[in-house]
């Protein structure tokens, strides 16, 4: 966790004292979980954050807080509840990494969040950048984050045109943003200074279109002086984006005779530990429509439906949907289970499953 040290005469001065200024008049100051101390409340915040829009997360924060107002109730919970409510939120490693740490805290911990970046670094899905925005925020630890919005700022603020494929480069750039720490912080200036990066990248720091005229630093950036902020982070090594088609098994029953249209049922199955929405649940998933026959025998007739595209980080799945009625009273073989419509909200569903299944509504 301890980055390397940095001497280097060379770093722009006056950067931090720029940005908490900036913050406290212009950078955010109504998002919820702002303002707050609770480490338990930061560290949910900065997980659902993770590559996810404020937008998106706005929607999740209130109702994740609601059911699971605190670690213990997290960690207390089904991991089928913790995923149900994370369910369209995506990453799903993040969820159960969510439920692993608050479990890992109260047996741990007593319940009680660690102190310091390099002990909360070790719980499950806290990485050093999230480690360090607890440890700020929460506890006024002197650390800088370094995610990706904040590498894309000070790679521009010092015109940093080492590699970041490399780990070594990484490295270096955060010695570096720990060299440009406030010199003595004081009162609530790691926190407004860790919230001035957050909101430097995500309003103006934009990657294709920065809006270099209104921005705080402007003076003290050499990407803006070279003309070329835009060329900045450089890395070199890009991943490359997988194509796969998937057929999804459909299959639907009546549901007890006094439950209605309302009772019908899905078949949903877990899906394996690892993997593409390892931990949901999910309608059978084959590599093509002959071996969703041979599967399933005892379907007589398959109607395919249009197909869904549905882009992940480094995939692209093109979901081919057969859509049929389940004949007789014995279950699929499998380990899942029948599903009403009208339950859901209750089970976690990848997101474009769920919009599937929300067309085939009854009624719907």
């Amino acid at each position: 966790m301890d980055a390397p040290q940095v001497v280097d005469d060379d770093l722009p001065s006056g950067f931090s004292q720029r940005l908490i200024d900036w913050q406290r008049q212009h950078g955010r100051h109504g998002l919820p979980w702002q303002g707050s101390r609770d480490p338990y409340r930061v560290w949910l915040s900065e997980i659902m954050l993770q590559q996810t829009q404020v937008t998106t997360v706005l929607g999740y924060y209130p109702r994740f807080l609601a059911r699971f107002p605190d670690v213990r109730a997290l960690a207390d919970a089904p991991a089928d509840d913790v995923m149900a409510l994370w369910s369209g939120l995506g990453y799903y490693s993040r969820a159960r990494n969510l439920h692993r740490c608050a479990q890992e805290v109260v047996a741990r911990h007593g319940g009680v969040f660690p102190r310091h970046s390099t002990e909360l670094a070790t719980l499950p899905g806290i990485g050093a950048s999230t480690a360090a925005a607890i440890a700020a925020f929460c506890f006024g630890e002197r650390i800088s984050i370094l995610d990706g919005n904040v590498r894309r700022v000070l790679t521009r603020l010092l015109a940093f045109d080492a590699d970041l494929s490399a780990s070594a480069h990484q490295k270096r750039l955060w010695a570096l943003a720990q060299a440009m720490l406030p010199p003595v912080p004081a009162g609530d200036d790691m926190a407004a200074y860790t919230q001035g990066l957050m909101d430097l990248g995500a309003s103006l720091c934009h990657r294709t279109r920065p809006q270099c005229e209104i921005c705080p630093v402007q003076p003290l950036c050499r990407g803006h002086a070279q003309g070329q902020p835009t060329r900045y982070p450089v890395v070199t090594r890009k991943t490359l984006r997988r194509h796969e088609s998937w057929w999804l098994a459909v299959l639907w029953r009546q549901g007890p005779p006094a439950a209605g249209m309302e009772g019908r049922q899905v078949w949903l199955e877990p899906r394996p530990v690892r993997g593409i929405w390892a931990g949901l649940y999910c309608t059978q998933v084959h590599a093509d429509e002959a071996s969703v026959q041979a599967a399933l025998p005892a379907v007589r007739s398959w109607e395919a439906l249009e197909p869904v595209a549905h882009s992940l980080t480094h995939r692209e799945l093109r979901l081919h949907p057969l859509w049929a009625e389940w004949p007789g009273d014995a279950a699929p073989s499998g380990s899942g289970r029948w599903v009403a419509w009208a339950d859901l909200a209750s089970v976690g569903v990848p997101a474009p499953v769920r919009s599937l299944l929300a067309s085939l509504a009854p009624g719907g």
